[in-house]
């Protein structure tokens, strides 16, 4: 149940169609899903407004496939599952599961991507190729929770004419999401750049000083750029929820340009 299916709830409450106590036994019902394996929470998009997303990494494809059929069979119109490979994604198209399969993203979506609803524009930057998986994670989950997305790959400050290629697209901007590797230098560049905030993304991509990402993850933290946040290494989803909460802001707008058409 989501905060669309709470309004149509509480509609027919005022027109009379269904009562007071009706409409909390309802709520009430809805909210867990015990399936024994996991108590799925089936009322978190009338609390925060985004349904439930599944993290897919250490479950098995009928976990998943059992999870989705919960939330579907009370009312969430769309799951997300994260951090899917594709013999797993295969074996989910076996058991009927209805998901379409981003293989870039490494995820599988049921249902429809919605109409996007928010002020602006989430403009996903990466610092190399290598970083693009967690950018298209992050694209597809931004996209998933009703954003206008765009992604410029490879525009690293190893040549940052790549990156001042594109600084309208970053004014025009509502939130950047800067993804980066080795040094993580990016999102201290971007930060400089954009009038917007921006979400920086240390990934493990790197030689060996760059320990799994954590070098470049403390660059990030201490970046001298003002409006820089910092998620953990390689978290993609995390930073497009993050970027979709700003982006849908009542009354926010950022960016020194609107884009028409």
């Amino acid at each position: 149940m989501d905060a669309d299916d709470l309004r149509a709830l509480t509609a027919r409450v005022a027109n009379g169609s269904m009562s007071p106590d009706e409409l909390v036994e309802r709520v009430h019902l809805d909210a867990v899903a015990d399936l024994g394996f996991a108590s799925v929470d089936c009322a978190r998009g009338a609390r925060t407004g985004v349904s439930e997303v599944v993290y897919g990494a250490g479950k098995t494809a009928e976990q998943i496939a059992a999870i989705v059929e919960a939330l579907r069979g009370r009312g969430q119109e769309r799951v997300l599952v994260t951090r899917v490979d594709a013999p797993k994604a295969r074996r989910l198209a076996d058991l009927g599961c209805a998901c379409a399969y981003h293989d870039e993203a490494a995820a599988v979506v049921a249902g429809e991507l919605p109409d996007p609803t928010g002020n602006g524009e989430i403009l996903v930057v990466t610092a190399g190729t290598s970083d693009g998986r967690v950018a298209q994670e992050a694209a597809l989950t931004a996209r998933f929770l009703g954003n206008r997305v765009r992604v410029l790959q490879d525009v690293g400050v190893a040549g940052i004419h790549r990156l001042l290629a594109h600084v309208e697209d970053i004014a025009r901007a509502q939130v950047v999401i800067a993804i980066a590797g080795m040094e993580g230098a990016l999102p201290s560049v971007v930060g400089g750049l954009a009038s917007c905030p921006v979400i920086a993304v240390p990934t493990s991509v790197g030689y060996g000083a760059n320990l799994g990402g954590l070098t470049a993850l403390l660059a990030m933290v201490n970046s001298c750029a003002s409006g820089v946040s910092v998620v953990n290494i390689d978290n993609g989803f995390g930073a497009a929820y993050q970027a979709s909460l700003i982006n849908h802001l009542p009354g926010r707008a950022f960016g020194c340009y609107t884009r028409e058409g």
